[in-house]
């Protein structure tokens, strides 16, 4: 399991954009994503923790694997 980088919310965003995730909604500072029935939020912060964006990615039933190789492309 690759370790996970401390991103932007908007690069993180990205990244599930490319896994087919799109954005639902949002309200104050959390966004909304959506692909089929599985879904996650994403607080619209400069930095996501790694503990934050494990929780996200658990939650959007994403492997960690996954998500690292969608940010690189």
């Amino acid at each position: 399991m690759p370790e996970l980088p401390v991103i932007s919310a908007a690069e993180a965003i990205r990244a599930f954009e490319r896994l087919g995730f799109s954005i639902v909604r949002q309200r104050g500072s959390h966004i909304v994503l959506r692909r089929s029935s599985s879904g996650c939020v994403v607080p619209n912060h400069r930095e996501l923790k790694t503990g934050t964006l494990s929780g996200i990615l658990k939650q959007a039933g994403v492997s960690p694997d996954e998500f690292v190789k969608a940010l690189r492309d």
